[in-house]
């Protein structure tokens, strides 16, 4: 290891997201963190630099890169110490729109979602009584002439406040008319502002331990155009389990950038740090688990590489997309472990930015899937054990 745990893949990319990154230090982080306030700046100048269009083609005005120029921007941000947690749901919800959208769908939105315009980051899936059980969802959307009037609620939908566009997934087919749960499901563009003015969209904050814009959403006969109906009517899920594999990458590659950050703060505290007459570092106590996070970091970094280059290769990738988030999140863990225990007291200082950062990357331990739903999944459709309930 040189001074720097910087990838090499897409450099220049890497230092014009450290470069704009630099601009938002810890102060401005811990400000929002305080105040539970979204990082609107920060999100407008990732914007209009172009990395949240790096996905969109660039027939739509965006840049047309592969998955993994996406995942290096996001790993960069979290290196920074910065949070792409405000912005990253538009990078892999938006391969529902790019995959299954129609002609007149992407033109409609794709140009002004890259120009940042119209912001798309509020993914409507979760529900109070459903939890991961998507197949139990109860809001429903029912066909009224050219138009769907929504009605239900969705639970820990992020960045509903803050987005334009909902990526929205409703029952459009009673449960009772279908074999599986998993039937029956739409997915839908819903205009959150338009709905709102309405009168028949409400939104309420969860505050949490995290800063995360997080929120429970009402909707009360909503109206939605048939033609912000994505794809065929009765495929919701499979188009949104098909776009996955990119969420699970992206997440991974931010906590790659997590875990990055954890053990470069533990490793310069540890030189710097002076006890007895000699640097922390020295004592294998404190050496040993931060030298440990390192290699948890690299072996998820090689899987979150893995799992890209099949995904952009269009060979099946689902093992290795899944397993990549999970050992990603642990590394990110361990490596918060490892800066926590280094720092001692000043880790849960606010000034350090340990805690904050602790907290945030705890979350992908549990969202946006669980780590025992990744290992349920390996268990039955990599190992081939019985399936279990």
């Amino acid at each position: 290891m040189t001074g720097s745990l910087q990838g090499t893949d897409f450099p220049e990319i890497r230092a014009g997201v450290a470069k704009l990154c630099a601009q938002f230090p810890g102060e401005y982080w811990r400000r929002l963190d305080r105040d539970m306030a979204y990082p609107a700046e920060f999100v407008a100048a990732l914007g209009e630099a172009g990395y949240l269009a790096a996905l969109i083609p660039e027939e739509y005005g965006g840049s047309g890169l592969p998955l993994s120029a996406a995942a290096a921007v996001l790993e960069e941000v979290q290196r920074a110490g910065c949070n792409g947690s405000a912005c990253h749901a538009q990078m892999y919800i938006m391969g529902a729109l790019l995959r299954h959208g129609s002609d007149a769908q992407k033109q409609e939105y794709l140009p002004r979602i890259a120009s940042g315009d119209l912001r798309l980051q509020a993914f409507g899936v979760t529900e109070p009584t459903s939890g991961t059980d998507t197949g139990a969802l109860k809001t429903v959307a029912v066909r009224d002439g050219d138009r769907y009037i929504v009605n239900g609620q969705k639970i820990w939908t992020s960045r509903a406040e803050h987005s334009d566009l909902m990526l929205l997934l409703a029952r459009t087919t009673p449960r009772d008319q279908v074999a599986r749960g998993i039937e029956g499901l739409s997915i839908f563009l819903l205009d959150m502002n338009a709905a709102k003015a309405a009168g028949g969209l409400t939104i309420r904050p969860i505050r949490t331990m995290m800063n995360h814009s997080t929120t429970e959403v009402f909707f009360d006969n909503v109206e939605v155009p048939a033609a912000n109906l994505i794809g065929e009517e009765g495929k919701g899920f499979r188009y949104i389990l098909s776009g996955m594999n990119a969420e699970r990458i992206l997440i991974a590659a931010e906590c790659v950038g997590d875990a990055k950050w954890f053990i470069e703060k533990a490793r310069d505290y540890a030189k710097e740090r002076v006890l007895f007459g000699r640097p922390i570092g020295q004592n294998q106590g404190v050496q040993f688990p931060i030298a440990r996070a390192y290699a948890q970091m690299r072996a998820a970094e090689l899987m979150v590489q893995d799992a890209a280059r099949r995904f952009e290769a269009g060979e099946p990738c689902g093992e290795q997309a899944n397993m990549a988030k999970m050992l990603a999140a642990e590394a990110s863990w361990a490596a918060g472990e490892a800066a926590i225990q280094t720092h001692g007291g000043f880790g849960f200082a606010e000034e350090y930015d340990v805690e904050r950062k602790f907290r945030e990357t705890r979350l992908y331990q549990v969202a946006p899937i669980s780590t025992n739903m990744i290992l349920s999944f390996i268990g039955e459709h990599v190992l081939g054990l019985p399936r279990s309930y």
